[in-house]
């Protein structure tokens, strides 16, 4: 890892494009990640066995990255400023991040449709945007609080959700399961932002999705789930995009996020992943946008500008200033 000293008056207009390109790479991978989870759940994959798998493979794919950090694999997987309360955490972190965001999605989804689920995962930014202001002391004036709801608002219209798709039995219970979700995410957030973990952002992605990824394992066995005798190459090659680009790329890219740029700015970019991935359904399911999409779309891009319109640089959490800040290697 690296260590350098941020100033509000030092950050230029590099770490600012580094950090929107960071941000917009990871949640392409976001949005990338739920076309090809619908073509394999859709091809028999149980949904909780298909998650430990996912992010025990994108774990392991993170081992050669690991190992070409400075100081090497094992030094940065147990660091030896590491204690049992950081390990301890990383646990936490890996049981909200991975076990309980992607379980409670799962269950809010046998209960509500697939949209309304992934508008109410994504209401994420909101719970991370209070719990930072709580918790890591960071500012949330008026115009990111705006940026926020138009956000959302503006998710709401690009995913497409009417009356109909809401309606049915059971609703409240998908509708809280999906507000959990969100709300696991955003602890994970907070935690691994508050925590000043000695793991850089490969090594916490590891044991994150490894330790998330066993208990999701654990789980889907325990309810009698099992893996489909046969699946296609097709399958098989969409899988491998949803366990490594999709998981390992978007977690990893995503902890840098946090790293550069603060909780809650960051978090405000995640409205950008179900835009990409009605984009991308465009392309693989043959599904044109609607007028609701593309208004969609125009939210979104006003609520970026609401969110960064105080300043140019990013983001500086407050008490930050004059402080050294740990970044990923």
């Amino acid at each position: 890892m690296t260590t350098a000293t941020y100033r509000a008056s030092e950050i230029d207009g590099s770490d600012t494009l580094s950090f929107v390109a960071v941000l917009v790479g990871s949640t392409f991978l976001m949005g990338s990640s739920f076309v090809a989870g619908k073509i394999l759940l859709q091809a028999g994959l149980p949904p909780l066995l298909l998650v430990g798998s996912r992010f025990l493979v994108a774990a392991v794919a993170t081992l050669p990255i690991i190992s070409l950090c400075r100081g090497g694999l094992i030094a940065n997987l147990v660091p030896k400023s590491a204690s049992v309360r950081d390990a301890s955490l990383v646990a936490v972190i890996g049981l909200l991040q991975t076990t309980a965001v992607m379980g409670a999605l799962n269950v809010a989804m046998e209960h509500i449709s697939a949209s309304m689920a992934a508008i109410l995962l994504f209401t994420n930014p909101l719970f991370v945007a209070l719990l930072g202001r709580i918790f890591l002391n960071e500012t949330l004036g008026p115009w990111r609080m705006c940026g926020l709801l138009v956000g959302i608002a503006g998710v709401t219209l690009a995913i497409g959700v009417n009356s109909t798709r809401l309606a049915g039995r059971g609703t409240e219970v998908g509708e809280l399961t999906g507000l959990l979700s969100a709300f696991c995410w955003a602890s994970a957030t907070i935690l691994a932002k508050k925590g000043r973990l000695p793991f850089n952002s490969w090594s916490l992605s590891f044991w994150q999705m490894f330790v998330g990824s066993i208990a999701a394992l654990a789980f889907g066995l325990a309810t009698g789930e099992e893996w489909p005798k046969h699946l296609s190459l097709n399958h098989w090659m969409w899988f491998a995009w949803l366990a490594v680009p999709a998981s390992t790329g978007s977690f990893g890219l995503w902890y840098l996020a946090l790293a550069k740029g603060g909780a809650t700015r960051a978090s405000g970019f995640l409205f950008l992943a179900p835009l990409f991935a009605v984009l991308l359904s465009v392309l693989v399911f043959k599904q044109i946008p609607t007028w609701m999409q593309a208004a969609g779309g125009l939210l979104v891009g006003t609520a970026m500008w609401l969110m960064n319109r105080d300043s140019l640089t990013p983001y500086v959490p407050m008490g930050s200033r004059g402080r050294e800040a740990e970044n990923g290697s």
